[in-house]
């Protein structure tokens, strides 16, 4: 059993969900993918996968394999193209998570001249807000918001920093008035959006003198989504707060107002990736292509 060749049928049928599906990607008979998952398992002793008539899903060893298979056959992959005569040219499967509002605004807008650059790629890209385990998840690399530090599993890389902007219509001015300053927003109410990790709401976080200010307001409407909270806005149900990035065109139409100006507070986006002794060629040239776009975006 060529050890090497199971592994990557084994990441390809996890990533497809599907035996036929990995078939058709990897070029080979559905059998041939069948049998040397069977193979696999038992060679190992382990089970990996379940599979009924309509589902096939991993077992936790299953899972734990497949994290292991990922990094091992990313380090071969990044090893070889880091010698001379090797194109260093990425390629196959590259899995990438980010937030919605960023893939939808910032991302797609533009992915197509990245897919052009680097054509023997074939880029999966999840816009999810709540992308905790990168590593269980299959994800290659993840944009995330705020600070987050090294460790023994994930590195980091800072890409760009935006502010945060405090909105809210003319009809909600008219009838509430706009805040001046951080005090006046416990006379207010903002819209509420949901946060699915803590499931709470998520407070307002504000650069003072004195430190970092945590803001918590009244809330009657509670979202969570960002198409919605900013419709929500619009509507004239609270003051809202968005990423600098995605505040632009609703501030030049009018739709909405900007409020508190001079009350900041600065997040990073980061690119966030499993640590591994050799730096993938696909995580390096989504780094390089994401840092260069966002800072032309934001």
């Amino acid at each position: 059993m060529d050890k090497l060749e199971s592994m990557r049928i084994f990441v390809q049928v996890v990533d497809a969900h599907s035996f036929a599906r990995a078939a058709e990607v990897l070029g080979l008979p559905r059998s041939t993918v069948s049998r040397t998952i069977k193979e696999l398992e038992s060679w190992l002793g382990l089970q990996l996968l379940q599979r009924t008539t309509r589902k096939l899903s991993v077992t936790a060893e299953g899972r734990s394999y497949y994290s292991a298979c990922k990094q091992i056959l990313g380090d071969i992959a990044a090893m070889e193209s880091s010698f001379p005569g090797r194109s260093g040219q990425p390629g196959g499967r590259f899995k990438v998570g980010m937030p919605q509002a960023l893939a939808r605004h910032c991302i797609i807008p533009q992915i197509k001249d990245f897919l052009l650059q680097y054509p023997a790629l074939e880029l999966v890209l999840c816009s999810s807000d709540n992308v905790e385990d990168i590593i269980q998840e299959g994800f290659d690399c993840v944009i995330r918001t705020g600070r987050v530090e090294d460790s023994t599993t994930l590195v980091a890389r800072p890409l760009v920093n935006f502010k945060w902007t405090v909105m809210a219509s003319a009809s909600y001015i008219r009838a509430h008035g706009q805040p001046e300053n951080i005090d006046d927003l416990q006379n207010h109410t903002a819209v509420g959006y949901l946060s699915h990790r803590t499931g709470r709401t998520i407070e307002w976080l504000f650069t003072a003198d004195d430190g970092d200010r945590a803001i918590r307001m009244k809330e009657q409407f509670v979202v969570d989504d960002t198409d919605a909270y900013i419709q929500a806005g619009i509507e004239g149900l609270g003051l809202i707060r968005v990423a600098s990035y995605l505040a632009m065109p609703y501030l030049k139409s009018g739709a909405l107002i900007a409020c508190l100006e001079n009350a900041t507070f600065d997040l990073p986006l980061s690119l966030v990736y499993p640590q591994n002794r050799y730096l993938p060629p696909a995580v390096r040239a989504f780094y390089d292509w994401s840092k260069r776009v966002l800072n032309q975006r934001i």
